[in-house]
């Protein structure tokens, strides 16, 4: 599996304040823990950047690439921003992200001029699709428009949109799970992606990594290709790279249907059982879901 470092973000308390600053020396170092922690690429998201955003996305491609030539993401809204990024790059492919059907008359040719790839964003023109038929309908809208402005689906990495359990809303965990079930049939050749951590989003954060892990080891059952991941999860990245068989094993053996006794599991297998039975809506979620 691919993985994306989440960790080079605008919103980071120490990371914000040296973009604002211009100062290179954060973003080096977390440059190089992510890349020491095995990731493959690194995201760079500079949020909205409304103003000064060409400025700074050049700032940080140069700065990152001074120290690094793993693949970059490039990771805003601005259509400008994500220009000035490509135009400096360098040698290799960025990955665009990300592109919607209301963004892709600015994004479109961008791909297609500095031969990049992109994040297909699922966000429909009326916007957050309902469930996995809406997705696949606005996934197969935008590969093929895609297509005509003569990007092929190698080069477009989907991400269905992944919303935190803890949210109202918690119907949306199902049914991105079926849309990477059904990807392939819609759009061959295309790759998936999503934004891992936006399941754990509201939750506290020593639950936080049990809802990262267990809904990855979910996504994976259906052959999910790449995520935006926190690159200082280390048993995540094990899971990731196949070293956690017996717990992945058990997750999809419970998304199957097997009922095991708690009782019967060792503490750590316990704790994935009751996340999965929460992020499969078996469970009321709440903040004391292990300890029920």
């Amino acid at each position: 599996m691919i993985l994306i470092g989440e960790n080079i973000n605008i919103v980071s308390k120490t990371l914000g304040p040296a973009f604002k600053s211009r100062d290179p020396g954060p973003v080096r170092e977390m440059v190089r823990a992510q890349v020491e922690a095995g990731m493959d690429y690194l995201d760079l998201n500079i949020g909205p950047a409304r103003r000064g955003g060409e400025e700074l996305m050049e700032w940080v491609v140069g700065t990152v690439r001074e120290v690094s030539d793993t693949p970059l993401s490039l990771d805003t809204t601005n259509p400008a921003a994500i220009e000035a990024g490509l135009r400096v790059y360098g040698d290799g492919r960025a990955l665009v992200n990300s592109i919607s059907l209301v963004r892709m008359e600015a994004g479109f040719p961008l791909v297609r001029r500095y031969r990049a790839e992109m994040v297909g964003l699922l966000w429909g023109r009326e916007g957050m699709p309902r469930d996995a038929a809406e997705r696949g309908m606005i996934a197969a809208e935008l590969v093929y428009e895609a297509n005509k402005a003569g990007i092929p689906n190698e080069d477009i990495w989907v991400d269905p949109i992944v919303t935190p359990a803890s949210s109202a809303d918690t119907n949306q965990v199902q049914p991105c799970l079926e849309f990477i079930s059904m990807l392939q049939d819609i759009a061959p050749g295309c790759k998936s992606t999503v934004g891992l951590s936006n399941i754990s989003n509201g939750a506290p954060n020593d639950l936080r990594p049990y809802l990262n892990r267990t809904y990855l080891m979910m996504l994976m059952k259906y052959g999910l290709h790449s995520a935006i991941v926190d690159a200082f999860d280390s048993e995540l990245i094990e899971i990731a790279r196949g070293d956690r068989p017996e717990l992945v094993d058990l997750v999809h053996r419970l998304m199957d249907g097997e009922r095991p006794d708690l009782a019967s599991l060792d503490q750590e297998e316990a704790r994935y059982a009751k996340t999965v039975r929460v992020l499969t809506g078996e469970s009321l979620y709440s903040a004391s879901w292990l300890e029920v």
